[in-house]
């Protein structure tokens, strides 16, 4: 083909070579909210040289060759002996490498240690979401551990590391390690308490042999598991070692590598016991209550992880719309474009800032918050997850063509975007432990009611829509069928109250007119036309400044 016939006009520069965490006001906000004056420099410095990290050539290189060369599975060596090691392309260990050195896996012993991760999580993540499973899980494994002090003082300071470790050794031989985790079983899915692998008490005090299968185990590469088997008193938890005591291999048999929709840079197996060793967390019969703590963290993730998913969907949509021309100008600048980047803007917000005051509750850690996370977490989690998937799928339209192809990396991010919504409990569990701690915990819903009650009399479609929430919970009658719509309207009157104190007048007052008040249509950029919509896409464009 000549080259006079080949020129290039009207692309889109990429998004690169920019901090994604100063670039994101949301955010930077939300840390500086919610961390104390103290530790508030300290945090922006470790969060700024993550965001520009993130945002480098180098970080989004990483993403794009681990999602092209998949994790793989070699149960034998040349001899026949199995080993059930999962290979992984050498950039997936960089991202994990930096994940973990910047804290992505301490966050229970740190000042606004909680804080600190969730922002590191959010912008990281935007990097490659696929392996924040292992971070996640690693994470989340602190608080069950803790039930068993011996355990924990064996195990937290290795999860806690700032050094990722490649490759199985004892746990004792390594500065760090990683842990996954497998519950669900091929007959029950969520429903744990149907559960059939079995676990066999030893001689020795805690340890155990354990029988069965798990259909879904997380991060099967990692050093260790939180998993429920069966012992005599009932369903208990266990942590299982990948490398005994002695150095020798744990009897792990990977089955296969589960073949998913996305998160195909990170690994999901099913695999068999057959004589497992593991040693008991907590007491024989009390599993569920065991792992509780580790499930509620790992939900929390999923509302930081769908947060940064939409926001970096969100991003992209806007950069491409301030560079992009059609029809004798910039897209950003036209009006009907402007109204969708304008409600994907007030959406990723809305998630952002809910997800961060979550995280700002574990660090202060009182009674009050406690019941507040109580019902907050799994209503957030419904909500803010189901959100992902159409935003990022309206943000890669405002892409077109363009979007669609995987050079964009839209098409990775819209295949990452259901996962949150599965994981830990679909959306009718989230739904159903709302309702069950509505009836048993009294004062989750009062801790609730006055979060949102600090915004009362600041905006009346808010106060209408706390009123109507009240007038639903009093009527009990069929509450299960309309659990859903429970709990989308907790979530929206939750995120409207939260905007309503820290967001800017454009932005909560557009959020409540629109979810609060009905004043919106059933798709993205049906807002009512107003002045100021072009301040809310500004505040969403990751470079900054005027548009």
């Amino acid at each position: 083909m000549a080259a006079t016939t080949h020129t290039v006009t009207n692309q889109v520069p990429p998004l690169v070579g920019y901090d994604v965490f100063a670039a994101d006001r949301v955010l930077s906000e939300a840390v500086e909210r919610h961390v104390a004056p103290g530790v508030l420099p300290v945090a922006l410095e470790e969060l700024g040289e993550l965001g520009r990290a993130a945002g480098s050539a180098q970080a989004q290189e990483w993403g794009a060759q681990a999602n092209a060369c998949p994790p793989v599975l070699r149960t034998h060596d040349r001899y026949g002996h199995r080993v059930d090691a999962v290979e992984f392309h050498p950039s997936w260990h960089r991202l994990l490498s930096h994940a973990v050195s910047a804290g992505l896996t301490d966050a229970w012993g740190r000042p606004a240690g909680h804080v600190r991760r969730a922002a590191g999580f959010l912008v990281w993540t935007q990097a490659e979401a696929g392996h924040g499973c292992p971070l996640s899980m690693t994470h989340a494994a602190v608080p069950a551990l803790r039930t068993d002090p011996a355990l924990a003082a064996e195990w937290e300071p290795l999860l806690t590391s700032h050094t990722y470790v490649e490759g199985l050794r004892p746990p004792r031989e390594k500065a760090g390690v990683l842990l996954g985790m497998g519950m669900t079983e091929k007959q029950g899915g969520t429903d744990v308490r149907s559960n059939t692998t079995r676990a066999e008490p030893l001689s020795g005090e805690g340890e155990y042999l354990l029988t069965g299968h798990k259909w879904f185990c997380s991060a099967p590469m990692s050093d260790g598991f939180l998993v429920l088997a069966r012992a005599p008193g009932g369903l208990t938890c266990f942590l299982l070692p990948r490398v005994l005591p002695d150095g020798t291999r744990n009897v792990f048999a990977i089955q296969r590598l589960k073949d998913k929709l996305g998160n195909r840079s990170n690994a999901s197996a099913e695999v068999e016991f057959d004589g497992t060793w593991a040693r008991r967390v907590g007491e024989e019969g009390r599993g569920v209550r065991t792992i509780i703590e580790m499930v509620a963290a790992t939900r929390l993730d999923c509302v930081v992880g769908s947060a940064a998913l939409m926001r970096q969907a969100v991003a992209q949509a806007v950069h491409h719309s301030a560079y992009r021309r059609a029809f004798g100008g910039l897209l950003i600048d036209k009006p009907l474009m402007r109204n969708v980047l304008a409600d994907l803007a007030l959406e990723s917000e809305a998630a952002t800032v809910l997800a961060m005051r979550l995280a700002s509750a574990y660090d202060t850690d009182t009674a009050e918050e406690r019941a507040f996370l109580r019902l907050a977490v799994p209503a957030a989690k419904y909500w803010v997850t189901k959100r992902c998937s159409v935003v990022v799928g309206e943000a890669l339209e405002c892409l077109g063509g363009n979007g669609y192809v995987e050079e964009s990396g839209m098409p990775r991010l819209l295949r990452e975007a259901p996962l949150n919504s599965i994981w830990e409990g679909s959306g009718n569990v989230q739904a159903l432990d709302v309702l069950r701690a509505l009836r048993r915990e009294p004062q989750a819903l009062d801790a609730f009611l006055r979060e949102v009650g600090r915004a009362r009399g600041a905006d009346h479609r808010l106060d209408a829509a706390i009123k109507g929430l009240l007038t639903e919970l009093a009527d009990l009658e069929g509450i299960e069928a309309r659990a859903r719509r429970l709990v989308e309207r907790i979530a929206l009157v939750l995120q409207g109250s939260l905007l309503v104190r820290w967001a800017p007048p454009e932005v909560s007052d557009a959020f409540c007119g629109s979810r609060l008040g009905g004043d919106w249509g059933s798709a993205f950029g049906t807002l009512p036309p107003r002045p100021d919509l072009a301040s809310v896409v500004a505040r969403a464009r990751p470079a900054g400044g005027e548009l």
